[in-house]
């Protein structure tokens, strides 16, 4: 059974269409990337199908946590790893004593925010998407600031979140589509970058491998 699903998603900005007639439908623990130039529409995407951004038409149901997204999610400069893990758990009213029995995918608990590197944050932001104990993450970005053992860490992190049946969205300028179950990939991209609303997405299709 699907755990999020679009049907017919478009966003609407200045007359113009973000993206439209999005239709997608995510099974547990499927990888799935959004692909596209800078300025094409990628971050909306995510965050549309996150629930965390209006659209103009269509439905989206199903729900996701978000791990890194640049300008939603980024972490607090000077709170620690470990501090973050415990903000959170008060936010879902659980015990804060219990960031100590959380897995940190290696991160060092007393590292502050403005010190994690890109790959850093990305793992901070499993850490914490993971408390909610989604059926989806998303994450922006996957493959910005990262070298190529950072990233194949990132991925075989991302693989053992799938394969605990957790389903996970990423955005990527470009991918290797073996590594994702579905890919939906978006047009030409637009004059300036999203913050996170990007200006054009005019294309887009869903491919299955």
């Amino acid at each position: 059974m699907p755990v999020l699903t679009a049907a017919g998603a478009g966003v609407r900005r200045r007359r113009r269409w973000l993206f439209d007639n999005l239709d997608v439908s995510v099974e547990p623990g499927e990888l799935v990337a959004i692909v596209g130039p800078p300025g094409s529409g990628r971050t909306t995407v995510l965050l549309a199908l996150a629930r965390r951004f209006k659209l103009s038409a269509g439905r989206v149901t199903g729900s996701a946590s978000l791990g890194w997204v640049p300008e939603v999610t980024s972490a607090e400069p000077v709170l620690t790893v470990r501090e973050h893990v415990q903000e959170r758990l008060l936010l879902l009213g659980r015990p804060p004593r219990e960031a100590g029995q959380v897995p940190l995918l290696g991160l060092d608990p007393l590292t502050k925010g403005y010190e994690l590197s890109p790959f850093q944050r990305q793992l901070l932001g499993l850490v914490l998407a993971r408390l909610e104990q989604p059926r989806v993450i998303a994450l922006d970005a996957v493959d910005e600031g990262l070298d190529a053992r950072e990233s194949a860490e990132l991925w075989s992190v991302l693989g053992g979140i799938a394969a605990d049946g957790i389903a996970v969205l990423v955005t990527a300028r470009e991918i290797n589509p073996d590594q994702v179950s579905t890919v939906i990939r978006l047009g030409e991209a637009a004059e300036r970058e999203p913050e996170p609303e990007p200006v054009d997405g005019d294309t887009q299709q869903e491919e299955k491998s």
